[in-house]
């Protein structure tokens, strides 16, 4: 029984705006913390199991998914080169289950260009088919753009710099988190990390700085990375001093370009390179048809300042972009193509090397048959069997 009572015209107001304050003060109180990272999310389609069958069309995979996903677009805060803030973009892929379900960061490979970005979802290249199959299988995926892709496409992607792919990474995650928490998605405490080629190096990299410097923050609970370069140093000089035509020079030139840029080293081309290759990639960037013989395309100076060691200071550049000597906490598994010509096994193997001498016990190298493309397969069935042992 409620009892009644006469109010005054002039009582009204009063009570109703404590009633509003009373319960705006209630819905602050259970709101969730306003997102740091997240920006915005769209949802860009939601794929079958028959419908992600289809796209991969091999009887092995159809035997790993199980479930239908969808797929957003996330916009997020991060960081530029210069450590300006930038909004950057990613792929956020969901399963469709009640079950609780670890997180997973991919990490893509070299992209070919814009359209094969994660947030652009492409049926046909690498970003829509990897993701859709490991979040299938039960992952809520987080696959970021980097920086230069999607949203942030107005910049050059900084390609091979270790720490935007680190950071561009890691505050992906975040937001992912974010956005999970707020549309209630039921993640675990799992956390897994992955990525081929370039992916391999963003995934060496933010391992590392996640470990290293963000290690009260995010629990990994293992990775895998695949044909990533993570000895730079090692591998430019390996690079530098061949007579050969190595097919894969243009990736190199890309590397060497946003190391002259980003740490403002500002040297003329022709430092580097020799002519008519030196202009001809002044014009045309990584893509121009230059020598693809090393030997003949860097010039003698640069070439002897980095066998000899005297170019310091591009040294030294290398050395930070450098991320195979440390020591993981968390089980990690290194998987190279023995015959991989692009991306030579000496990466791997160095860093399992002096992992090894730093006390890292929970470090795994799995050299595989095949170059840096036919070795994929057997890198997605090494991740698949590697993660199982730990998502149980």
């Amino acid at each position: 029984m409620y009892k009644k009572r006469i109010l005054s015209f002039f009582q009204l107001p009063v009570l109703f705006w404590v009633a509003v304050v009373f319960l705006a003060s209630c819905t602050k109180n259970s709101e969730q913390p306003a997102p740091q990272y997240f920006v915005s999310a769209t949802q860009i389609t939601e794929l079958s199991k028959a419908a992600i069958d289809a796209r991969l069309n091999n009887p092995l995979t159809s035997a790993l998914t199980k479930f239908p996903v969808k797929v957003y677009k996330i916009v997020y805060k991060t960081k530029d080169v210069n450590n300006n803030d930038i909004q950057a973009s990613g792929a956020i892929l969901v399963p469709t289950t009640t079950d609780k379900v670890a997180l997973l960061s991919y990490q893509h490979g070299t992209l070919a260009g814009e359209s094969e970005a994660p947030s652009n979802f492409p049926a046909n290249a690498e970003a829509g088919l990897l993701p859709p199959l490991y979040s299938s299988i039960g992952y809520v995926i987080s696959a970021p753009d980097y920086l230069g892709y999607g949203e942030s496409k107005q910049i050059p992607h900084p390609y091979e710099h270790r720490k935007s792919m680190a950071t561009a990474s890691i505050d992906m995650l975040r937001a992912t988190k974010e956005f999970c928490q707020s549309n209630g998605i039921n993640l675990s405490e799992k956390l897994f990390l992955t990525g081929y080629s370039q992916g391999g190096s963003a995934t060496m990299s933010m391992q590392k700085m996640m470990e290293e410097e963000l290690s009260s923050e995010f629990k990994i609970t293992a990775s895998v990375m695949g044909a990533g370069a993570y000895n730079k140093t090692a591998f430019s000089q390996y690079v530098i001093n061949q007579n050969l035509t190595l097919s894969f020079i243009s990736n190199y030139i890309w590397v060497l370009q946003t190391y002259n840029s980003v740490y403002k080293l500002n040297r003329p081309l022709t430092s580097f390179f020799t002519e008519p290759s030196a202009t001809q990639i002044q014009q045309r960037g990584p893509t121009a048809n230059a020598t693809q013989n090393p030997r003949e395309l860097f010039t003698s100076t640069f070439r002897n300042g980095i066998i000899n060691g005297t170019d310091t200071e591009f040294l030294n550049v290398l050395k930070d972009n450098d991320i195979f000597d440390w020591q993981p906490r968390v089980p990690t598994l290194l998987v190279h193509g023995r015959a991989d010509d692009f991306v030579i096994p000496l990466n791997s193997q160095s860093a399992f090397d002096a992992m090894r001498r730093r006390g890292a016990t929970n470090v795994e190298l799995a050299l595989v048959d095949g170059n840096h493309f036919t070795a994929v397969p057997s890198y997605i069935l090494q991740m698949y069997s590697f993660f199982f042992k730990y998502n149980n």
